[in-house]
């Protein structure tokens, strides 16, 4: 009984580091239209890189509109309370070493459009290693 008491006690000990321990990626699949509930997303993304998590960052949908060049107004238009908006705090996010940021590999498709409408360094993903980014060891998932 003793001995297995203390190995229990062992797992437990060698486990919890592990748990505690931050997320190596936080993948953040973005497809809500709202302004508010994009830039939170950008917010949460960017506190967990503050806290060691790489952002990788998925738009799809609406949220897509975010990375273009020519982004509407709602992607840009500043937030309350700090005045940051969307796509402003997005390429915040893009200057973090490590960091990714994709659309959907069907966003430009349906839009008729070329990645040549994207922002610098925003790139088209693929299912199978966006796939495989999602169920990496040490990866998050946040969904908007």
């Amino acid at each position: 009984m003793k001995r297995t008491i203390a190995a229990v006690l062992t797992a437990l000990a060698l486990a919890s580091p592990a748990l505690a321990e931050a997320p190596d990626t936080l993948v953040t699949i973005l497809t809500a239209p709202e302004a508010q509930t994009q830039l939170m997303a950008m917010v949460l993304a960017s506190q967990a890189a503050q806290q060691g998590a790489t952002p990788h960052i998925l738009l799809c949908g609406p949220a897509g509109d975010l990375a273009l060049k020519e982004a509407p107004a709602s992607a840009t238009a500043p937030q309350p309370p700090m005045g940051m908006s969307p796509q402003g705090l997005l390429m915040k996010i893009m200057e973090i070493p490590g960091a990714r940021v994709e659309v959907c590999a069907i966003y430009l498709p349906g839009r008729g459009a070329q990645p040549s409408i994207l922002l610098d360094g925003v790139t088209v993903a693929k299912p199978a290693d966006m796939a495989a980014a999602m169920i990496a060891p040490g990866a998050r998932i946040a969904s908007y």
